[in-house]
């Protein structure tokens, strides 16, 4: 009997040394790591809710960090050390507009507590506010409103003649008339109708001809909307861009065994760090791997501080050339990162991207 009180003592003993040893140092016990917000309406706005926690630990607590899962959470917390048996809180403000659904996000907490870190999360469903018209055709073109005033043909291929539209609709209580002025010559642009009754909808409508526009590469024209023959809306316009490039679906399997073949020998120059108004010079050097003659189409830099030009745009099986570029730092200052694309007649890629990097140091002042 003797023995069995003795191992239970130690036993307990044990156990209760185990839980001071659990309790040294600071330590976090949240009253709940989850809430559920429930339905949200949109049209409500911010929704926000306070997790509580204690320090269940023997010394203070001090939260280092918290970081939400989204842009569309943001928080705040107790910033003062959180003393033994005391409360502390994090927030969670969430932002419902524009986010229709269900959703589950999360905050990540780093504390001076081991382990150092611990997660929340919050779950809802946002109630999709009403639409009104304005919502549904949020560009507004002078007393013209259009669901976006951007038409993105995305890729066109060089021969090809491609269509698009953009919608629109007339709020006012009269009538309007829809023109359009400054229009390239490889565009055709008109609405349908031309005469837009009060409350109606209709079609801008775009035709492209990628082959007059004779050009390679992402290109954006801009068309001016003129609205009952005014002339003093110039900056009311719709914007049409494409991705113009060589079609190579249609190549025989003998022909892109024969094809040319564009291969650098390097695709990145960092120079370093340099002081501001120094110019670098750089060859990126490459070869035509291929079966036949490879073709620049086109070098377009994305900066202007970059100066591109090539040694042959013409270049034989086996041949060898370079793209010569020089990089201008006036005005730049810090991590300096450009890109060259190079578009050629290569079919397995028909766009490479060069890419300048490095620093620019900004000089002292005297």
């Amino acid at each position: 009997m003797k023995n069995k009180l003795s191992i239970l003592v130690v036993a307990l003993l044990a156990m209760i040394a185990n839980s001071n040893a659990q309790q040294v140092g600071p330590n976090i016990s949240w009253d709940n790591p989850n809430h559920e917000f429930g339905d949200i309406k949109e049209e409500a706005g911010k929704v926000t809710h306070n997790f509580t926690f204690t320090n269940t630990g023997n010394e203070p607590l001090t939260i280092t960090n918290v970081r939400p899962s989204c842009g569309c959470t943001s928080s705040d917390y107790t910033k003062e050390p959180v003393a033994p048996g005391a409360n502390g809180y994090v927030s969670a403000t969430f932002n419902p507009e524009n986010r229709p659904g269900k959703f589950s996000k999360s905050i990540t907490i780093t504390t001076n507590c081991n382990p150092p870190t611990s997660n929340l999360r919050f779950t809802g469903n946002v109630i999709t506010k009403p639409q009104t018209v304005e919502d549904e055709y949020p560009r507004n073109l002078g007393e013209l409103r259009l669901k976006t005033n951007h038409l993105a043909l995305m890729k066109v291929s060089f021969s090809e003649v491609k269509q698009g539209e953009l919608e629109m609709i007339n709020t006012t209580d009269h009538n309007l008339t829809i023109s359009f002025r400054n229009v390239p010559s490889h565009l055709q642009v008109k609405a349908e109708p031309e005469n837009l009754l009060p409350g109606a909808k209709g079609l801008i409508k775009v035709t492209y001809d990628a082959k007059k526009k004779g050009d390679w590469g992402f290109l954006m024209d801009k068309v001016t909307v003129a609205i009952n023959g005014d002339t003093d809306q110039n900056k009311n316009s719709i914007s049409v861009s494409a991705t113009i490039e060589e079609n190579f679906d249609n190549l025989t399997p003998e022909q892109k065994a024969n094809a040319p073949k564009i291969e650098f020998e390097n695709s990145v120059f960092d120079f370093d760090t340099i002081p501001q108004g120094k110019n670098v010079d750089y060859s990126y050097k490459f070869k035509n791997t291929g079966k036949s003659d490879l073709i620049i189409r086109k070098i377009k830099p994305s900066c202007g501080c970059t100066i591109v030009s090539a040694t042959n745009e013409i270049v034989k099986p086996g041949a060898s050339s370079e793209i010569k570029m020089k990089f201008t730092s006036n005005g730049m200052v810090n991590r300096q990162n450009k890109s060259i694309a190079i578009i050629t007649n290569d079919p397995t890629q028909s766009q490479v991207t060069l890419r300048v990097t490095g620093t620019v140091k900004e000089l002292e002042k005297r």
